[in-house]
Order: structure tokens, then sequence, then C-alpha cells
């Protein structure tokens, strides 16, 4: 098996070098790639999102506060929206409940009617839809609860261990696990080949929908992944698109690659797994503060150190967006409140800074004409509040953009906080006037 392995990974390092997103036989009003650019109707296409993951659970439980969620973010000129296909039931306590299945192949249709409802109202206010169809980390259940279905192992959870390299290792297992291949390929036919229960519209023919995502954030494992595993990794990356392109011409096809920090730190990595002409567009995603560059206690001491890292970070994964020829969007970054507060009335002074930075970077290189296709900001928790004094999710509490496995409060971008909205729809309105040009 080794040997076959190497060999795989032999014949990957040879082959995989950057190749040019396959042409597109879609509608106009669909989202394409022409060379380093979005399109759509003819015209370029420039995504000012938010991570939205919790939108069809919205749709299935709380219609009211979606239509003001999403009336919120139109008038902040947010387009585009990042969201959670499938959570996975499971015994981890920092899991989302209920889960949208409760064992392979037993959906929930309410929760798949509230991902309809969602669709058919971003469609009114014509926003888009990059729709992630698993999770890397454990808090929708994701590939460590495929694990536990189809090979018998626990579904770990690092919010309990504290143990995120042995957690990382072993997830990379759902890559080279059969039986989890064939129920996550399921998954994949099952919402593609969905019919809109609002709309009548299938998901395959639906412009709304403007990428299919591999996952949130899969990687090939943890720091010390091995070159076998890098290329069982590229190999996964490279069969999911080609499947997904196969079900599904109309769409295109994205992997929720972090950049560098989900890729070992190989860049050859993140370039070979975006190589195949079956992925449209490169992904990247940006956190200061989980990566240790900045402390949210010592912002004056640890600033500048993360300002620096910031930028590299942010202007190199253009530049191999450059050299590849394709697009790229930096689909996450936050930064917490000031004091890392979590209370809703705690200043934004610090996220504001940051985001200016970000949105500088983003908004300046896709000004002078480079790939960078955009953002989605991590994330939108509009009318959402916490509901207990440790600020944990439980059952019944509110959805908004930090899920179970972090403190909710901590990323969240509320309907209060008024000056990094306003931040966020200057910089929309900027992108937004390329696609004038």
């Amino acid at each position: 098996m080794k040997k076959m392995i190497a060999l795989a990974a032999s014949l990957l390092m040879m082959g995989a070098v950057a190749t040019a997103p396959a042409a597109s036989a879609a509608a106009p009003e669909f989202v394409a790639v022409k060379k380093t650019q979005f399109t759509r109707n003819g015209h370029p296409y420039y995504i000012a999102g938010a991570n939205f993951w919790y939108g069809a659970y919205l749709g299935a439980n709380d219609r009211p506060r979606l239509l003001k969620e999403l009336d919120t973010m139109k008038a902040m000129g947010i387009n585009n929206l990042r969201v959670l296909a499938v959570s996975e039931k499971t015994d981890m306590k920092s899991a989302v409940r209920p889960a949208t299945t409760s064992a392979p192949g037993k959906y929930d249709e309410r929760l798949l009617a509230g991902m309809d409802y969602l669709l058919a109202e971003m469609a009114k206010r014509d926003m888009t839809a990059v729709i992630y169809l698993n999770n890397f980390w454990q808090w929708s259940g994701g590939m460590t609860q495929y694990l536990n279905w189809f090979a018998g192992t626990p579904a770990l959870d690092p919010n309990v261990t504290k143990d995120y390299e042995t957690y990382m290792r072993e997830t990379a297992r759902f890559y080279t696990n059969e039986k989890a291949q064939a129920e996550y390929r399921n998954v994949i036919r099952t919402f593609i080949n969905r019919k809109n229960t609002v709309t009548g519209k299938p998901y395959a023919g639906d412009p709304v929908i403007m990428s299919w995502q591999l996952a949130n954030e899969p990687r090939p494992g943890n720091a010390s992944s091995t070159p076998e595993e890098k290329a069982v990794y590229v190999k996964w990356i490279a069969d999911t698109a080609a499947y997904i392109r196969g079900l599904d011409r109309n769409h295109l096809v994205s992997t929720g690659s972090e950049g560098l920090a989900g890729s070992a730190h190989d860049a050859e990595l993140f370039e070979k797994a975006h190589a195949s002409k079956d992925v449209d567009y490169l992904t990247y995603h940006l956190w200061p503060k989980n990566w240790g560059w900045i402390d949210s206690k010592r912002v004056d001491a640890t600033w500048n150190g993360a300002l620096e890292k910031s930028s590299h970070y942010l202007n190199v994964h253009i530049d191999y967006a450059k050299k590849m020829g394709k697009p790229i969007v930096l689909e996450e970054f936050g930064m917490d409140r000031d004091g890392a507060s979590f209370d809703i009335k705690a200043p934004t002074t610090v996220r504001d800074r940051f985001y200016k930075v970000v949105f500088d970077v983003v908004v300046g290189r896709a000004e002078q004409g480079d790939p960078i296709a955009g953002f989605n900001f991590w994330a939108w928790g509009g009318a959402g509040r916490a509901a207990n004094a440790d600020y944990w999710w439980k059952e019944g509490n509110d959805l908004m953009g930090d899920p179970p496995q972090e403190e909710q409060g901590l990323y969240s971008v509320f309907d209060t906080d008024k000056s990094t909205i306003a931040l966020i729809r200057g910089y929309a309105d900027r992108l937004h006037a390329l696609e004038r040009k």
C-alpha cells in the first residue's frame, strides 16, 4: 500500500501543474471565470461577501429573522454568502444541533427546505451563494463524524482533548476511507440533484449558486504531513472536483482551503491543490489571532508583527493566483473585539483597524487589475445575541457567526456594530464600482 501511495505521490508531483479552468458552457446569469476574473451577465463580478454558515438553519427555524438579516446585508453591499450545506449528527458537544443528517443517507427534510428558502430569498436580492459540502472541523460533525460512522473510531473533539495536531492527523484519514468517500459523494449528488421546493428550480440549474465547495478548510493533516499524505490530499481534491463537474457544468468548484496555513505552510502543495482544471479559483483565509500572530490583550505590543505577517499573507496568495492564472477569494478573516471581550457592547476599534488593512490590500489590488476577486468576512452575527453568561452556545440559543466550537461574540459582526458595517459598505461600493467599468 505504501508503495502505491508513493507512486501516486510521484505521479502527482510530475503532473500537477497549473491548469487554466475549463471553459464554462453555462448561461450568462451564472458566475463564470474569464481568465483571472469572475464574470456574470457579461460583466466583471466581484465578491463583497459574508460568512453566513447558519443561513439554512434560519430558513428552517426563523424565517422572519432570515429576511431581516438578508435585507441588512443587502443594504451593506453584500452580494455573496458562504453557507454550510449539511451537518452530521454527533455526540460531540461542540457541534451544532439538530443535524441535517441523523445517519448516513437520513436527511432532515425540514433543514433541506431551509436551504431552499434561503436560496429563493437570496435570488430576490440578487445575491449568490458558495455552498460548502463538508467540514474539516468538528462544529458541524464533519469529516471526523464520517470516520465515526464508517471506521468506528471516536469522533474527536479538540475542544475537549485540546490536541489539534492529533485531531488533524486523524481527521485526514477521511480522504482514504472508501465508505466515507462513497457517502460523501452521495451527499454531493443529493444536493446537486435536488429541486428547490420553493422555486421549483433544480439546484444544478440555479444561478443563485455561485460555487460548490468541497469542504470548509480541508487540510492534508497536521503540520507534519508527509509527502504521501499531501499527495493523497491533492488527489482527493482533484477527484472530488471532477466528480462535481461531471454532475454539474453550470457552477464553479472551489476547495475551501485556508491557503498556506491549511497546506502545512507548503506553497507547492497549495498550488497543486488548486491546479486541477476542475478547480475554478483559489481560496484563502486569514486568522492572525488563531495563528498566534497577535495577542488581543497586548495589541500595542503585537500589532506591528501581526500587520507585517498579515500583509505578506494577503499579498503572496494573490501572487500565487497570478502565477496560476486563476482568480482568488479571501473567503474568511476576522478579529475579536477590544480586550478580547465577547460582550456585544465592547468596542471594535482593533477589529476595524484590522478590517481596513485587509480591505486596503484586497480592494486595492483588485483596482489594480490583480486576480483578487473579493472577500467574505467571518462572520455575520446580525440580530443574534448570546444567551449564556459564559457565551457558549446551547441548543435552542440564537445562531450567529461563531459556531458552537467558539464563544458567541468572538468574531461575529452584529447589526449594532455601526463602524464595522460602515467600513464593509464603503469597500463593497468600491468593488462594485469595478463591475461597471
